[in-house]
């Protein structure tokens, strides 16, 4: 370069437009010293359908964002965004996560994804929403969604956890939405938890494969049991229990839905950590 000649501009900085968002924590609650749940704030362009998942997180000490899937426990229409979370002691994201407090910052991502909709599953008469531990948070959307009700004559959740204190959390979800003011109208008579225990006693006790497999679990609901031409599946929890559960609707003559080719059963393979 001459000495006369002007230096060139410099570059513009790039904006990533699916670079996630900044959102201020609004309540933070903890139910046991392994889950808690927390609010955020919702950008006004957020969209979603309940039962979705989106990656949120962090920035870790380097400036770059430390990011996990979480189910937004919110249903669609909420002003705020809900999530319920583990709390791992040496995990990346959850051990710093836990420590959030109202007015705290938290990394939002732009693209809401999964399949623990309605959309992937063909319209049929009962739904049931299978949970075990935070497995349950996407269901805490799906049960506070007035299309629940419009499209299913019942609606069963169940969730399982080692001990009664970890199951609070869907106890809560249910009976605020039973007693909602608009939704109450819609749920009563229609939504119905089943709640066991693995390590305690409890109203029902054991592992949710077994209580489906035994029978016991219909004989307490006194339903019938699960049947393809009625019945509509949604599972969430472990790794190990989505498998078992699903072997266990592929038994029972079910075909696994998704997205782009709705059937009786859908499973979620979203996890923080």
């Amino acid at each position: 370069m001459t000495a006369e000649a002007s230096p060139a501009p410099a570059a513009a900085k790039k904006v990533n437009p699916n670079a996630p968002t900044e959102e201020t924590v609004l309540e933070v609650k903890h139910y046991t010293d392994r889950l808690f749940r927390f609010r955020l704030t919702r950008p006004s362009t957020f969209r979603f359908r309940s039962g979705e998942f989106v990656m949120i997180g962090l920035y870790k000490d380097d400036g770059r964002p430390l990011l996990r899937a979480y189910s937004i426990a919110s249903p669609s229409w909420d002003e705020e965004l809900e999530f319920y979370s583990i709390k791992v002691a040496d995990g990346p994201l959850t051990s710093r996560l836990q420590k959030i407090q109202p007015g705290d910052k938290v990394l939002l991502g732009k693209k809401p994804t999964g399949t623990l909709v309605h959309d992937a599953l063909v319209p049929g008469k009962r739904l049931y929403c299978f949970s075990t531990g935070t497995g349950f948070a996407p269901f805490a959307s799906v049960v506070r969604d007035p299309e629940t009700y419009e499209k299913f004559d019942e609606v069963i959740v169940t969730h399982t956890c080692r001990e009664a204190a970890e199951l609070e959390y869907s106890k809560e979800i249910v009976e605020e939405t039973l007693n909602h003011e608009f939704l109450g109208e819609l749920a009563q008579g229609k939504l119905r938890r089943y709640g066991s225990c693995t390590r305690e006693d409890y109203e029902y006790k054991g592992r949710i494969t077994t209580l489906i497999e035994t029978g016991k679990l219909f004989e307490d609901l006194n339903v019938p049991p699960l049947n393809p031409e009625t019945d509509r599946v949604m599972i969430c929890g472990s790794m190990e229990m989505i498998q078992d559960v699903k072997d266990l609707m592929l038994k029972a003559g079910l075909t696994e839905g998704s997205n782009a080719a709705p059937a009786e059963f859908v499973i979620e393979k979203a996890f923080a950590g």
